[in-house]
């Protein structure tokens, strides 16, 4: 089994979309996905049960609880994390040990980029970080691509250790699909696909990941 942690030290930092699209997506693919949402928020759990009709549902599972492990059946091929909103390295210390990936949404403001720093440094002290096992990709989220905030941000992040795998235009289609417990995977419209073909950096990344 495959698993991503998506993390963020600053909440609104679109976290959860990305977790939920990330699942979506593999499920969409055929594989056999859960979403374990350690979030007191909910917002990822909220997501699953909204899906729960759709041949590609996605198993929900409360990363609140300790014994979340023994919830997960066997047989499943993917399971993507929704870490807990401002936690740092060592409070993800267990999902760290289990992630093949880590993925880290970053916002394109002065705040969202002081605020993720200490989280990365954080990230870098632990032993599978450090020794080049665990790999850790940046995802620039909500961008306006024609404002010079998001073209210093985007500056800002590739001057970064960590690779930026992805830079994602903003649009309110994130919400409406969340509210319906949909993803952009869900949707073939030229103006959807439009917002898919940013992903798939992020997608072939993953991919490469051992």
């Amino acid at each position: 089994m495959r698993t991503i942690l998506v993390a963020s030290s600053k909440g609104g930092a679109g976290k959860s979309t990305v977790a939920t699209n990330l699942a979506a997506y593999y499920a969409v693919e055929g594989k056999a996905t859960a979403l374990l949402d350690a979030d007191r928020q909910k917002s990822s759990t909220h997501w699953c049960e909204k899906r729960a009709g759709l041949a590609s549902a996605v198993l929900p599972l409360d990363g609140c609880r300790r014994s979340w492990q023994k919830h997960l059946p066997g047989g499943m091929d993917m399971l993507v994390a929704d870490a807990p909103a401002g936690a740092m390295a060592d409070e993800l210390d267990a999902l760290l040990a289990i992630a093949d990936a880590v993925v880290v949404p970053v916002l394109p403001s002065i705040m969202d980029l002081e605020a993720t720093v200490p989280f990365l440094n954080s990230l870098a002290g632990h032993a599978r970080v450090r020794k080049g096992k665990l790999p850790v990709g940046i995802v620039a989220n909500r961008l306006k691509p024609w404002t010079s905030n998001s073209q210093q941000a985007v500056a800002q992040l590739e001057t970064w250790p960590y690779p930026l795998v992805a830079r994602l235009r903003d649009t309110q289609a994130y919400v409406l699909m969340a509210a319906l417990g949909r993803s952009l995977f869900d949707y073939h419209s030229e103006q959807i696909r439009a917002h898919q073909d940013d992903w798939a950096p992020l997608l072939k990344w993953l991919r490469k990941v051992p």
